[in-house]
């Protein structure tokens, strides 16, 4: 037996995200994004007062995407994300599937590493995270030049990275949208 047309097509809709999922989704690009640009204009300042500021700037930012990405890890723990309609995923090649989950796998880790990289950085250069002026943090490392010149490209490269991957992820979102015309960036939005 058929479905009526309507209920044939809302069936073949994929399906949404929860709302707190789209919106930690939604400030958590917006944040990267300002980050990145931050960080990316910030190094290449002499030493200022506008310098140290982007920097501290920099450093709350990224305590808070760390902590924003817990929370968006524990709540897709909790509430899974909606399967592919089937129809989709049987039509998608299989290193498309692969390409999929393994660009989010790697953003997620991403989501803390570079944070922890850059907060283990600030400790061992021994400048502590004062967050938003008010809350110090402990180091993660002990003071070390040695250290600090380890991590700060260490640093650097997993930002430029996640940076990479999020082309990529919103290069496959603006596919779907555009070429392949199936619904599926709808599923992240309101």
């Amino acid at each position: 037996m058929a479905l009526p047309p309507s209920s044939a097509a809302e069936s073949a809709k994929p399906k949404a995200y929860t709302g707190v999922a789209m919106a930690l989704h939604w400030v958590l690009a917006l944040a990267l994004i300002g980050l990145f640009a931050a960080g990316t204009y910030m190094v290449d300042l002499s030493f200022s007062p506008l310098r140290l500021k982007l920097y501290n700037w920099h450093k709350w930012a990224g305590v808070t995407i760390l902590a924003l990405s817990a929370l968006r890890l524990l709540w897709r723990f909790t509430h899974r994300p909606p399967a592919l309609p089937a129809a989709m995923a049987q039509s998608m090649p299989k290193w498309q599937h692969w390409a999929h989950e393994g660009t989010h796998y790697a953003m997620y880790a991403l989501f803390f590493i570079v944070p922890l990289l850059g907060w283990a950085y600030s400790s061992a250069t021994g400048f502590q995270i004062v967050l938003f002026g008010q809350l110090p943090l402990p180091d993660l490392v002990s003071a070390s030049k040695e250290l600090a010149e380890t991590l700060k490209p260490l640093h650097r490269l997993a930002a430029w990275s996640l940076c990479a991957l999020v082309v990529v992820h919103v290069a496959a979102a603006f596919k779907h949208q555009w070429i392949d015309r199936d619904g599926l960036i709808g599923r992240m939005l309101p």
